[in-house]
Order: structure tokens, then C-alpha cells, then sequence
């Protein structure tokens, strides 16, 4: 198997559905990229259904007609695996910090933190989430209750609950999974 440090890299990328959806977010049709990019619309139809994968150059030209760059396409891309693995960080920092624990542009949404969390600073979610706490324990102030959570502890959040909180031990984990905030879950839900 090898070194298994890039288990992501090699997978090709989708970049079919980050055009598409960009081209839906601006609400045009393939007829105006078309125009706009000098690519046929078959063409840009089969690059937004990942049947063909196009060229550096032609990316940059459907990237120019979306008002984007190849760069921002490609990192919205879903990866064209259904398996990915995020590697656990090597050497623990001592200061606070975020990693994302999902790659990509996906319905799911997921992040680790570590160390402490600036109490001061409120959430809002639009949709549903869960904490986990891996390590430590937390103090969370939601609809004006605190819950104190140890290791192994969850609390879940329905989507639009104003929240913040707080490790209250220094070596505090906390796992967050969320539905991600593109994805509309919450069906009118009335407060």
C-alpha cells in the first residue's frame, strides 16, 4: 500500500457539479456560458455530467464566463471517490485551532477543534449540528441554558439555536458535524 499520506491527492477530481452549480448560482443557462466561454453547449453539458474532463485551458475560459477562477472550481469539486480519509495531525499544537475533518464541497460538514474557543463569539447554524466532545470538557450556553459536556459527551443543536461555548479544560477536542449550510434541510420551521 505504500505511504498513505495523500489519500485524497490522487483521486480525480467532479468538477462538474461546482460548474454546475456556479452556473445555477448565477442563474444562467449553458447557451450564455457557451457564448460567454466560446465552448459548445455539448460540450460544457458533458463537462457538468463529468463525462469529459476538460483541459486546463478550457477550464480557465468556463471559469472566466462564470465570473471564477479554475482554482476556485477545482476546490469546490467533490472528489470522484466516495472514500476519504483525513489523517489525525501529526505533533498536537498547544494553540487553539480548526481543522476540517470533511473535504470538499458535500452535504455534510465536520470540524474538529482543539485547545480553547473564543467564548465571547456566538453561533448560528442554519441547519442541524452535533458536538462531540473526543477529549476535555466544554461549557455551551444555548437558549439560555449552559450544559456542561465531558469526554464522550453529546449535544445536538436544531438548525437556527444561537449558541456559544467554551473548553473548560485546556487539551479540549471537540468534534462538530454539521448539514452543511448550502444544503437547505430546515423545512419551515416555525419559532
Amino acid at each position: 500500500m505504500g505511504d498513505h499520506k495523500d489519500d485524497h491527492k490522487d483521486q480525480p477530481l467532479r468538477v462538474g457539479a461546482a460548474v454546475r452549480r456556479r452556473r445555477r448560482a448565477l442563474q444562467l443557462t449553458l447557451a450564455v456560458v457557451a457564448g460567454r466561454s466560446g465552448l459548445s453547449v455539448p460540450f460544457l453539458s458533458q463537462i457538468e455530467n463529468d463525462r469529459a474532463r476538460p483541459s486546463r485551458t478550457s477550464l480557465e475560459k468556463v471559469a472566466d464566463a462564470l465570473r471564477t477562477t479554475a482554482v476556485e472550481l477545482l476546490a469546490a469539486a467533490d472528489p470522484a471517490c466516495s472514500v476519504d480519509v483525513v489523517r489525525a495531525e501529526p505533533d498536537p499544537v498547544a494553540e487553539p485551532r480548526m481543522r476540517s475533518l470533511v473535504r470538499g464541497h458535500h452535504q455534510m460538514h465536520a470540524s474538529e477543534f482543539t485547545g480553547d474557543h473564543d467564548a465571547g463569539r456566538e453561533f448560528q447554524y442554519r441547519n442541524d449540528q452535533l458536538m462531540y466532545v473526543a477529549d476535555g470538557a466544554v461549557e455551551i450556553e444555548a437558549e439560555g441554558r449552559a450544559y456542561r459536556l465531558g469526554r464522550g459527551d453529546t449535544l445536538y443543536l436544531t438548525g437556527g439555536v444561537r449558541h456559544r461555548w467554551r473548553a473548560t479544560v485546556s487539551d479540549t477536542r471537540v468534534v462538530v458535524v454539521a448539514v452543511a449550510e448550502h444544503v437547505e434541510a430546515v423545512q419551515n420551521r416555525s419559532r
